[in-house]
Order: structure tokens, then C-alpha cells, then sequence
């Protein structure tokens, strides 16, 4: 089946409970090797493919973290809001895909981020106008039915007993049929598509699966699933960020620098506080992530920030690094001035960046130089300022 015939669904609606409660979300949205599992899953499809389109199906409260874990991937993918139950969702989602008449079309659950591209392809070859496909391993363990109580009523033979995984795919106008048809029945449910086909007597072929192709359910299965993907990356991933920022000096009673105000003849002239070296800080954090600039995110030329504390362009990188998965290690900052001296101010400083960073005082370093009576800085028509930050992305404790 031609991959540009063939449509993707990709279920991502549910809550994830049994994965336990956590403040990123529901499970598709947990990170794994620094990024949610969801954007890991969408990825698998769009490596090797050109599928179009595909369909994420998102719970009404999870909006703005789909858009945040699929943002990558632009207009390539679709969100739509699902349903109460998964077979619900998957015709919503099927309904969305009609306009586009795509010939066939592959179901996936949204947290199993590691479907290979040899499975995919085998379900997609095993499709046709009558026949849908799923991939499928051997049971491996002994199988038991249990009777009343708690006893073994039997041994149940495995040896023609397969365990479903997903893509399922089917011929596209059959299983919107059929998911029509089970929806008119309201008594009825399925666990996976595949039944719901098998149910309007439709034939679906087994292909190979993978024992890799594993559905996080369990709060340790995401724990499995990132240190699968910090183990195969084989490194860690410790990226450093440099900031430069300076300010001119003009008639005043204090400056601020690194959050603390400070008593001086001369003020430091900007459309914030002009804090020189929170602006640099801010600067190095942003650059950890290729995030841009404080002007960027702050442009003087917005009036909303005329005057405001600097605290809050440091607090939103920070903010920034752990949308990305990010842990900062320590940061730096030298500031350049001839006065005021800022030996007396440093525990203060230092207290303030812990604040906004969450560092401890010994991964905070603040420095202070002159310019030996050289240059703008020597004059003291200005003060400058060099930040340097290490951040670790992918880190198991970016949360914290």
C-alpha cells in the first residue's frame, strides 16, 4: 500500500491513571530521554515515511501540551479532540480523515514511541481493499485461566495464541464502517480495532511485531522507556550558554545588578531595571536551548515591560529549559564596572539567583572585575556583564 494513500491515527486521548499522577500530564506526555513520550511516537511515523495526514487524537485538557510536544512537526500533523472511550475517539478521528480519502489507514496507540519502520512497513504491505493487518508476537508465557476464587480452571494452549500490538491497519471505507456500525450498537465495546473488524466478518492478517514495540502503561515502564533512550544515546547531552549584555550609566542614586539594588551616584539607564547582569544571565540560559534572546521574549519596544524587576526574564528561561527538558548545573556571571563594589553585595546575589534558579549557593558564581580605567567602562560610563550557564537536557531530574 503506497504510503501516500495511507492515513495515520494516532490515539493520544486517554488519561493514562494506571501510570500514576505526575505535573506533566497523562503518560503520552511524560518525558522520556528528554522529550514526551507523544513526540517520540509521532516522530517514528514522519522518520522514514511522508504520510499524510495523520490525526492526534488529544484529550479537550490536554490541548496546549499536545501543541507543545507536536510542535516540531508543524502543519504535518492534525489535532482532534477524541472521545469518552478510545473506540469513540478512533471514529472521531476516522471522521476527520474522510475529506482527505486516503485508501487505507493505521491506527497506532499514542505511547508506544518505539514502532519500528520494518513494522510499520509490514502492516502497511499487508493491507488490501478487503483485508486489514496488525502486528503480532508469540506468547511467550505460560497462559492460565482462572476460575472462581482465585484456582487455575485451566492450562490454556499458547502455542496459536499471538499479543496484538499497533499499527492495526485497515482498508480506510471498511473500518469507518465498521466503526459506524459498533457505534449505532451502544452495548457494544472493543479492546483494539482488530476485533471490531473481525466483528463485521472482515479477515485480518497477522505480521511479525517486535518485542520492543512495548504500550507504557505502568509508571515503570516510562522509567524503562527513558533509560532506554539515554542508554542508546550514548552520551549525555551538557550544552553551554554565553551571555554579554551592557548598560550605560547616567545621573542617579542605585543601580541593580544581579537582583540586588545597590546605593551609587549613577544609575544604569534601560527600559527595564537595567540589570545588566540578569540580562546576560538570561541570555546564556536562552541560548542552552537555541530559545533566542531576551529580546525576543522581552522586546523594549513592549510597554508592559517599562521598569519591570529582571527577575521575571531569568524566571521565564529557567521556565524554558524545563519545557525542554533541561537541568541547569551552575551559572556564572562577571560583572565589569569600575564602582560600586560588589564584593559587600555577593551572598545577596548569589541568594537571589538560588531563587529565580533553583541553584544551590555552590553552583552560583558571581564575580566582579574593573576595566583598569580603560575604555567606556573605565570611564565609568557603563557596566558589563559576561553569564555563562551549563544546562543537562534529557536528565532524568529536569522536573526538579
Amino acid at each position: 500500500m503506497h504510503q501516500s494513500k495511507t492515513a495515520v491515527v494516532i490515539v493520544a486521548a486517554g488519561r493514562g491513571e494506571r501510570a500514576g499522577q505526575s505535573v506533566e500530564g497523562p503518560k503520552q506526555y511524560r518525558r522520556i530521554g528528554g522529550r514526551p513520550v507523544l513526540q517520540w511516537t509521532v516522530e517514528a511515523f514522519l522518520r522514514d515515511f511522508a504520510f499524510s495526514p495523520i490525526v492526534v487524537l488529544i484529550h479537550p485538557d490536554d490541548i496546549e501540551r499536545a501543541q507543545a510536544a507536536l510542535s516540531p512537526f508543524g502543519d504535518r500533523v492534525r489535532l482532534v479532540v477524541g472521545s469518552i472511550t478510545r473506540q469513540a475517539s478512533v471514529l472521531k478521528g476516522l471522521e476527520a480523515l474522510q475529506a482527505s480519502k486516503p485508501d487505507s489507514v493505521l491506527i497506532h496507540d499514542g505511547v508506544r514511541p518505539f514502532v519500528s519502520r520494518q513494522v510499520i512497513a509490514s502492516v502497511m504491505d499487508a493491507i488490501t481493499p478487503e483485508i486489514g493487518a496488525i502486528p503480532s508476537v508469540p506468547v511467550s508465557d505460560t497462559i492460565k485461566r482462572m476460575a472462581d476464587g482465585g484456582f487455575i480452571a485451566e492450562t490454556v494452549d499458547r502455542k496459536s495464541l499471538y499479543a496484538a500490538q499497533t499499527p492495526q491497519g485497515f482498508p480506510f471505507d471498511l473500518i469507518l464502517e465498521a466503526h459506524e456500525a459498533a457505534a449505532r450498537e451502544s452495548s457494544l465495546s472493543f479492546t483494539d480495532d482488530a476485533s471490531l473488524f473481525e466483528w463485521r466478518n472482515r479477515p485480518v492478517a497477522l505480521v511479525p511485531g517486535e518485542i520492543g514495540n512495548v504500550k507504557l502503561t505502568l509508571a515503570d515502564d516510562i522509567v524503562a522507556a527513558d533509560t532506554r533512550l539515554r542508554s542508546a544515546s550514548g552520551m549525555i547531552d551538557v550544552r553551554t550558554g554565553n551571555g554579554y549584555d551592557v548598560h550605560q550609566l547616567v545621573e542617579g542614586d542605585h543601580v541593580t545588578l544581579c537582583g540586588v539594588r545597590i546605593a551609587h551616584d549613577q544609575a544604569l539607564l534601560g527600559h527595564s531595571d537595567a540589570d545588566v547582569g540578569l540580562h546576560a544571565l538570561t541570555d546564556a540560559l536562552l541560548a542552552t536551548c537555541g530559545a533566542g534572546d531576551i529580546g525576543t521574549h522581552f522586546p523594549p519596544s513592549d510597554p508592559q515591560w517599562k521598569g519591570a524587576a529582571s527577575s521575571l526574564f531569568v524566571r521565564r528561561a529557567v521556565e524554558i529549559i524545563r519545557e525542554k527538558g533541561g537541568r541547569i548545573c551552575n551559572v556564572d556571571v562577571t560583572l565589569i564596572a569600575e564602582a560600586p563594589k560588589v564584593g559587600p553585595h555577593r551572598p545577596a546575589m548569589v541568594a537571589a539567583i538560588g531563587e529565580m534558579t533553583g541553584l544551590e549557593s555552590e553552583r552560583i558564581s558571581i564575580k566582579a572585575t574593573t576595566n583598569e580605567m580603560l575604555g567606556f567602562i573605565g570611564r565609568r560610563e557603563g557596566i558589563a556583564a559576561i553569564a555563562t550557564a551549563s544546562v543537562v537536557y534529557g536528565d532524568r531530574d529536569s522536573s526538579l
